[in-house]
């Protein structure tokens, strides 16, 4: 049983790492690196051409610190160990499955609905998920100290979607696997769910005006997440509002949406975030050392 282990860990620090490289060597249609970079790319060009804070620098304070987080939260984190450490994670979890004779645990057969269909169930699923997972991550307050680094951020733009530390993805993932593990999706396409995620989480940090009109009681947007970071939390939300990743729907549903008037310059943050360490190394440690 060791042996199968050791044997997960090398074969996903080689696979991932040849994957990495071979991602970046090789563009194609469904090329994770490059469409990362291509949306970052687009969205910082909205910023330039349409900002909503026209006094802000377009390398704003903080900007190159969230583009090192963007490649280690999507690259780095998962080369360093993460890989290995979700791949030993699965194969553990259907070992002990297996010990009580159950081969899976999926509860509902989707694979015959048509695929657009099983696209939108997986979105909506795994967002709800986030919401709830989000809403923990302010409530808590020991998850509140790793995602204090995702509020480190003072000047917001579409990189600050990704700065946030390591324990988040972990967090995230580990509470998404068994829900969506019990529906059987079983398609590649995927791919296409996640994309369209990260591109609105990136709109919903850009610097932008938009509020996409009543689209915005359905997606988060720009206008609405911008007091997700308000350094000031008023009584109604003392543990904090506006929490959708990508569809705002489920703080409208659970009266956690709030947008009292226009957010364009409020201080973002929180109490002494002045204080907080503004390097990387530094905001991966602090959760670690405050009490």
């Amino acid at each position: 049983m060791l042996e199968k282990y050791l044997n997960i860990v090398e074969e996903s620090f080689v696979g991932y790492f040849n994957y990495l490289v071979s991602e970046i060597a090789n563009p194609h249609l469904t090329n994770y690196f490059y469409w990362l970079l291509a949306l970052s790319i687009l969205v910082l060009l909205f910023e330039i051409i349409l900002p909503w804070r026209k006094g802000q620098k377009v390398l704003r304070k903080g900007f190159w610190l969230d583009v090192f987080y963007i490649f280690f939260n999507f690259f780095l984190f998962s080369l360093i160990g993460y890989n290995a450490l979700s791949n030993i994670g699965v194969n553990l979890f259907n070992d002990v499955l297996a010990w009580f004779g159950i081969s899976n645990i999926v509860a509902i057969e989707l694979q015959s609905m048509p695929v657009w269909s099983q696209l939108l169930i997986m979105f909506v699923v795994a967002d709800f998920i986030q919401w709830f997972v989000h809403v923990q991550l302010h409530k808590q307050p020991w998850l509140w100290k790793f995602h204090k680094v995702h509020h480190s951020v003072q000047e917001m733009g579409f990189a600050a979607h990704f700065r946030f530390h390591f324990m988040e993805t972990i967090i995230y993932k580990s509470v998404q696997y068994i829900p969506l593990a019990m529906i059987g999706f079983g398609i590649e396409q995927f791919f296409v769910v996640h994309m369209f995620s990260v591109f609105i989480g990136h709109l919903n940090h850009a610097n932008l005006p938009w509020n996409y009109g009543w689209l915005g009681y359905i997606f988060n947007n720009p206008k609405m997440h911008i007091w997700h970071h308000s350094k000031a939390l008023p009584e109604s939300h003392s543990y904090g509002m506006n929490f959708g990743i990508s569809l705002s729907i489920w703080d409208y549903i659970f009266k956690t949406a709030y947008i009292p008037k226009e957010g364009k310059n409020i201080n973002l943050g929180f109490e002494k975030v002045e204080d907080y360490p503004q390097d990387f190394f530094g905001q991966l440690m602090q959760p670690f050392k405050e009490k």
